[in-house]
């Protein structure tokens, strides 16, 4: 028994030393330029695949060669970062937040068709490291010398990054802008230089955590989103620009992997994030994080008013509205269905910006109030034997008792910790879904969910989304300017004086995240008897991306935005996949140059324009 344990423990001190490599760069970019880096899984990925390359090359059987070739490719990702942040990111660092998060996700998407036309389709597997090729025996079990390595590389890591940090006047620095940038920039700190160098070293070390990987598993095309969620929960748990929390949340985390697969076997697939969600509901900050420096609970910059609908928005609305309503007349069918999925995926993404714009509330696991919303769907007809109509009426309910219970945790955090916490929430809610087979069918799903006769064929069907997304999204329209709205946007801008004057802010936030998880569960519902079908992937991540990327697309303090973002989003992303075996590339240079050109979304940006043509109108009549 005893050598079962220590050989699991052992086990997971390497997978913690391999994932503290990728999340301490991960920290200490988000720490100085407060940028949530969705692409530092790309890095590493990015390292992982230099590294099989140079070390190929190099020669795998010495170990100048093998060891030259893991250093070098750690320097080219350095520099792949430091290329990244001078050519977008600097940028937009005053962007919005969430904008620059959209920024690295279109970096992701272009770097995963980088590396498909470099390297193809097929896995790597990476050579053994010189000198650490045999084993040793512990307890009577052989465990590999190379994992022992990686055991004493993190400790070693984490030794020279205090050393940096503590003795040097760069680390000095960086320190000081974890604290308050602002100050440092006041103090004459060349910020430009500091913030390209940070970015430079945090991903040097998620090549160097990718590169390390080649004699433990295959190099593939998928490990950068596999590692990035993981990565986020470990600087999450550890506590924000934690170094030090960032190694103690990996080491917790890859015990509790290794021990998970054998004590909770059916957990596994959610055991970290469960893990996060405790942490979060007791200590917000993490581990070892502190509260960010003069920001109140929830205290957000002040953002753009949300006005009303002038009447040139109200007649270009309307416009919209009757050529949506005339498209079947001049529609092929297939441009139909595309039609009807975007229609689903605007009220998807109305729903999330009711918590994203109002609210100041980021969701990271949105899809899992649509994925339920579908499931409700589902379950209706097949347990119940539902006709869709009352299935319909049955479903978003489920959604929303999930988005009140969730809701009532999420609420207590602000920032990216509720964001994460939303994602952790939705990864149990998709576990549950894939491992209770005989509910939900596991991976297999459930198949056989068809409308009503009446409503089988594309054009009803398609009037019926029209007709059910239109009134909900008008509807959230509604709430966005009553009093809920109003309180909503007090709470956001200043929760301090909303609580003086009366609003109760959680009160308030919680009612907003149960109203989008409802209408999320509308679209969900609706999606559900448009595919026939329902699977576990509907509240995957990537779903929960494409809500966020669609909000952030059309632009968040717009009330038009989502709807805009969605079909924008949607649309381009149908088309590219039917133009291009690289449509990721396409797509994600799309989204970069979007967000460079209109940093407030396509929707913020023609409103932005359109007010400055006003100002200077009145400027030119004045001097008249």
């Amino acid at each position: 028994m005893f050598d079962l344990i220590l050989t699991q423990s052992l086990n997971g001190l390497a997978s913690a030393s391999s994932l503290f490599l990728v999340a301490s760069g991960l920290s200490i970019i988000f720490g100085v330029t407060r940028i949530v880096n969705f692409a530092h899984g790309s890095l590493y990925m990015l390292g992982a695949y230099l590294a099989v390359t140079l070390v190929n090359a190099f020669g795998p059987a010495s170990a100048p060669g093998f060891w030259g070739g893991v250093v070098l490719a750690v320097l080219l990702v350095g520099l792949v970062g430091l290329v990244i942040e001078v050519m977008v990111l600097r940028r937009i660092y005053q962007a919005p937040e969430l904008f620059q998060l959209l920024a690295t996700f279109g970096i992701v998407l272009m770097i995963q068709d980088i590396a498909l036309a470099s390297w193809g389709a097929e896995d790597r597997l990476g050579p053994r490291a010189p000198g650490f090729r045999s084993f040793v025996i512990l307890f009577g079990n052989r465990f590999p010398t190379y994992e022992l390595l990686l055991i004493a590389i993190g400790p070693v890591v984490l030794a020279l990054l205090w050393l940096l940090f503590q003795k040097t006047r760069w680390g000095v620095l960086v320190r000081a802008a974890t604290q308050d940038r602002e100050m440092v920039g006041a103090l004459g700190v060349n910020q430009r230089l500091l913030f390209t160098s940070v970015f430079a070293f945090g991903a040097g070390l998620a090549g160097l955590g990718g590169a390390l990987q080649l004699p433990r598993e295959a190099v593939t095309l998928h490990m950068d989103l596999a590692m990035i969620s993981e990565a986020f929960v470990v600087v999450v748990v550890g506590g924000l620009g934690s170094i030090s929390g960032a190694y103690l949340a990996a080491v917790l985390i890859g015990i509790l992997h290794a021990f998970g697969i054998l004590i909770f076997p059916k957990i596994t697939l959610v055991l970290v994030f469960l893990v996060m969600a405790v942490v979060l509901v007791i200590k917000p900050y993490g581990l070892m994080g502190r509260r960010p420096v003069g920001q109140a609970r929830g205290l957000a910059a002040t953002e753009p008013l949300l006005n009303p609908a002038d009447r040139a928005t109200k007649l270009a609305g309307l416009a919209v509205l009757l050529l949506l309503l005339a498209a079947p007349l001049v529609t092929p069918d297939y441009l139909l269905l595309t039609l009807t999925e975007l229609v689903i995926f605007a009220l998807f993404a109305a729903s999330l910006h009711f918590m994203m714009g109002p609210g100041g509330m980021a969701s990271f696991g949105h899809a899992a109030y649509f994925g339920l919303g579908a499931y409700g769907a589902a379950l209706a007809v097949k347990w119940l034997g539902a006709p869709m109509e009352p299935a319909l009426v049955l479903a978003p309910f489920l959604a929303g008792i999930a988005g009140l219970v969730f809701g009532w945790f999420c609420v207590r955090l602000s920032g990216v910790y509720l964001a994460m916490l939303t994602l952790a929430f939705a990864q149990i809610a998709w576990a549950t879904a894939f491992q209770w087979v005989d509910l939900t069918g596991g991976d297999n799903g459930i198949v056989g969910v068809w409308p009503s006769g009446w409503a089988v064929p594309k054009v009803a069907f398609y009037y019926l989304a029209l007709v059910v997304c239109g009134a909900a999204v008008l509807a959230l329209r509604f709430a966005i300017f009553s009093p809920l709205g109003y309180a909503l946007r007090a709470a956001r801008d200043n929760p301090l004086r909303a609580e003086a004057i009366g609003i109760d802010v959680m009160r308030v936030q919680w009612v907003a995240f149960t109203v989008a998880a409802f209408a999320a569960g509308i679209a969900g519902a609706l999606f559900a008897f448009f595919k026939g079908s329902v699977f576990p992937t509907y509240m995957a991540i990537p779903r929960s991306v494409d809500a966020l990327l669609m909000v952030l697309l059309g632009g968040v303090q717009t009330v038009s935005g989502p709807v805009v973002g969605a079909f924008a989003y949607a649309g381009l992303s149908e088309q590219l996949t039917k133009l291009t075996q690289y449509w990721r590339f396409a797509l994600g240079l799309a989204i970069v140059l979007l967000v460079v050109l209109f940093p407030r979304g396509l929707v913020g940006g023609f409103l932005a324009l359109r007010e400055r043509r006003g100002t200077h109108r009145l400027a030119a009549e004045g001097a008249r």
